[in-house]
């Protein structure tokens, strides 16, 4: 894989430390300033106090404890300037994930650092609802969602918030893929139904499987019914896995038809939770402004309104830490113990699927006993009705001696 890069360098930990404290330097000092405008303040000194000494040597940790609010889009007009400081850091990383990792050319696109993947993307399926009303004078029951019955549960969840329609596409049970043919159906029979405009969702990652949909797929059905769509990415799990697989992955802004991305830090980047990506292209953020938000400086676009500006430093001194190609060398890692556990799955006949160059494998439920997938938190498919898959996902803290461990019992309860 070839890890040409402009804006996501690594960087040493005197130079982290340095750039945050400007940063914070750049915002308003609630020790200080007298700022008494702002339904804001610090977090409790009685609580967080300021002096603790192991802050000043933890960029992460200083900045959570001064609490900016990163409210608002900061890539779209003007911000709030109190946090211009941490801003231009968020600025930043989109700019490492936009740009450098999923190629759209600088300036243009919008974006922020979102409470999560599910924020993230009932975003995509908010600014393309109202597009569709705004230039199209679409009602909502003409507009439907099309994603894979694979895809993460926020799609259904941002279907009802929005009263919007999900039309969910079969996939086949061992490759977990979308047949052409069965998307030609489903959209056939939308179309019949009386839905006008489609909002496409292609996983980069579907959260039990790991499979990754063809975007070209999803759009040559579509365009074949010569009616507008939309097409946003979800790779609120794959998006720091599958590009940087060794064959150069096309999933990303080079192909026109993608207009917008979701990414999640809180996995694979092991940010704190509650620390998603959004991207889209330039011109469709606005479609979601809130002009009723005018007590903020440059109003807002976002679902969640104020977030804590904290997690975009965190996302910042993770990725300046590695540097793309000591990134590179970590997913390997991942997908080697990945190939490491699927040989020996082979090697018993055991029927798993896993998408190739990610790091989960899906077990058939058959082939694992309850107790042991309940001795290594295997996570099924499902809680409540009948399951047929337990997952494992192979994260940092899953090495090969774990797998060993665990292939053993499972040698152990075959001979049985």
């Amino acid at each position: 894989m070839k890890i040409e890069m402009k804006f996501w360098k690594k960087l040493s930990p005197e130079q982290r430390l340095s750039r945050v404290q400007e940063a914070i330097k750049g915002n308003v000092n609630f020790f200080n300033d007298a700022s008494l405008g702002y339904p804001a303040s610090r977090l409790d000194d009685k609580v967080f106090p300021i002096e603790a000494p192991f802050l000043k040597d933890a960029p992460v940790l200083s900045t959570f404890v001064t609490n900016p609010n990163h409210i608002g889009c900061h890539t779209f007009g003007s911000s709030e300037s109190a946090f211009k400081g941490t801003q231009d850091i968020e600025r930043d990383v989109l700019n490492m994930i936009a740009v450098d990792l999923f190629k759209v050319e600088e300036g243009a696109f919008d974006g922020y650092i979102s409470p999560g993947g599910t924020e993230a993307n009932i975003q995509a399926l908010w600014i393309y609802r109202n597009e569709f009303q705004k230039k199209y004078g679409a009602k909502n029951e003409e507009i439907a969602i099309l994603a894979s019955e694979d895809t993460h549960y926020s799609i259904p969840k941002g279907a009802n918030l929005l009263t919007l329609d999900w039309v969910k596409v079969p996939v086949e049970m061992e490759t977990r893929q979308m047949s052409e043919e069965s998307l030609k159906k489903v959209v056939g029979d939308a179309v019949a139904a009386g839905k006008k405009y489609f909002i496409a969702i292609s996983n980069m990652g579907t959260t039990m499987f790991g499979s990754v949909d063809d975007p070209v797929q999803i759009t040559s059905v579509l365009k074949s019914f010569d009616l507008p769509f939309r097409l946003h990415i979800d790779g609120a799990y794959g998006g720091f896995v599958y590009p940087f697989s060794e064959n150069e992955s096309q999933i990303n802004f080079q192909n026109p038809e993608i207009s917008s991305i979701t990414i999640d830090a809180h996995k694979m980047l092991q940010a704190p939770y509650g620390t998603g990506i959004f991207i889209c292209k330039k011109g469709l953020m606005e479609n979601v402004l809130t002009t009723e938000a005018q007590y903020v400086e440059g109003m807002d676009l976002t679902l969640c309104g104020s977030r804590s500006g904290a997690n975009a430093v965190a996302v910042w001194v993770i990725l300046t830490t590695y540097g793309p190609h000591k990134w590179f060398e970590k997913i390997s890692i991942l997908k080697m113990r990945t190939n490491w556990l699927c040989k020996r799955l082979d090697e018993m006949g055991i029927p798993y699927f896993r998408e190739p160059e990610m790091n989960i494998v899906t077990i058939r439920s058959q082939a694992v006993p309850k107790e042991l997938a309940k001795k290594f938190s295997l996570v099924p498919e499902s809680h409540t009705s009948e399951n047929e898959w337990y997952k494992i996902v192979l994260m940092e803290h899953v090495e090969v001696e774990h797998l060993k461990d665990f292939i053993q019992e499972l040698k152990d309860w075959n001979k049985s």
